[in-house]
């Protein structure tokens, strides 16, 4: 196996950028074909060629960071297809009027999505738009589930939208039973092959599983695993972090899935414990206590905000507290994958393509509700992406 960097290295040696003279030295040996051919087969197999040595260059090597978005305002999970189109929530802590749901459309471009007509405008909060979605979810359908916290409305609704059409596949509204108001559930992974979703409540510390078919739903919780560990302290750059006034001890928050969705894993933000558990459990409806009972301790973690499992059961887990991320093995190890002064506060990450992982950025320990005074965030905001592997 190699090493990141010799990854780096490897990828690297095919992405250098070539001068016009040295892509016309890599024509001679084309050139006498060219002579027997039309002109507008000449220049078509031209383009042909530069395009692919164009497309080689843009990749990025693993653990290079490249800039997807620049923003204005905060984005805070973000979502993205196999053919690349991305879709992003803006932060609740933001106080989004007019767009709360974007894709987007160029480096400093979006669109409220799917349309208009679902998002608010930061007075009123009718039934039938977003309130304040945070969680945002690619399914292997390509449809784009929202969890919806409903601060407002005093509601939580999940949403799925066709990536492709916009159209409204799915909306389904939590019993305050399960999502009393008051919670925050903030993130989410969905199970399409059994038909489920499961989300984290941080302020009710809790899992929440849902049946897609049916829209019922039940609680997990009254565990330590979902719980801020004692003494694990939120401190960036050498200053304390606070969240509405106190010491910031954020419950259960990152939450993944299996690549064959049957574990789920989680974690608090506070917290230096990453958790299983089995999906079926809460499919096939066993006690708490069984459930209690099947939790493992599978590795450690940052102090963290979102995460993300890929298909070989590797776990990439964001450290809001030294500007990265890190991995979790599928073995049990936990190394640094990136440092980057630029990923100040990672918030969500999850693939696009294969080995492909978008992260949004957002400075939100700078937000009033950890300053508990102005706004310390200085845009831009981002949505960067990064290469996980060697490009074959």
């Amino acid at each position: 196996m190699t090493t990141l960097a010799e990854q780096r290295t490897q990828v690297g040696l095919h992405a250098t950028t070539k001068s016009l003279r040295e892509i016309m030295l890599d024509f001679n040996f084309f050139i006498p074909s060219l002579k027997a051919r039309s002109t507008l087969q000449a220049v078509l197999a031209i383009t042909t060629t530069i395009t692919s040595m164009s497309t080689v260059a843009a990749q990025p090597a693993a653990g290079q960071l490249e800039i997807v978005a620049e923003l204005k305002f905060r984005p805070a999970n973000v979502a993205a297809t196999d053919d690349g189109k991305v879709f992003a929530t803006v932060h609740p802590l933001d106080k989004p009027s007019g767009a709360q749901l974007i894709t987007i459309t160029g480096k400093h471009t979006y669109r409220p999505w799917p349309n208009a007509k679902y998002q608010n405008n930061g007075k009123h909060f009718p039934d039938d738009r977003l309130d304040s979605p945070l969680g945002i979810y690619r399914d292997k359908n390509a449809r784009i589930w929202v969890a919806d916290m409903g601060f407002n409305i005093g509601k939580t609704r999940i949403w799925a939208f066709d990536s492709k059409t916009g159209k409204l596949f799915k909306r389904i509204d939590l019993a305050a039973s399960v999502a009393p108001k008051g919670s925050f559930v903030q993130d989410l992974v969905v199970d399409d092959v059994n038909g489920w979703i499961f989300l984290a409540d941080l302020a009710n510390p809790g899992l929440i599983a849902v049946n897609i078919g049916n829209g019922k739903a039940r609680r997990f919780g009254n565990h330590p695993s979902l719980n801020a560990e004692a003494n694990v302290k939120m401190v960036i750059a050498g200053k304390p972090i606070n969240f509405n006034g106190k010491p910031a001890e954020v419950a259960i928050d990152p939450i993944t899935i299996s690549d064959d969705k049957e574990t789920i894993f989680y974690g608090a933000t506070n917290g230096r414990s990453w958790y299983s558990v089995p999906a079926k459990l809460f499919r096939n409806g066993a006690t708490d206590q069984e459930i209690a009972n099947a939790i493992v301790r599978v590795g450690d973690k940052p102090i963290s905000d979102g995460a993300t499992t890929d298909a070989d059961g590797n776990h990439y887990i964001t450290n809001v507290t030294e500007s990265g991320i890190d991995i979790l093995t599928k073995d049990g190890k936990l190394t640094p994958f990136i440092r980057d002064a630029r990923l100040d506060w990672p918030d969500g990450i999850q693939f696009g393509s294969k080995d492909l992982l978008y992260i949004s950025v957002n400075q939100l320990h700078k937000t009033p509700a950890f300053t508990g005074g102005a706004d310390e965030g200085t845009p831009p905001y981002y949505i960067m992406r990064v290469q996980t592997k060697v490009i074959p």
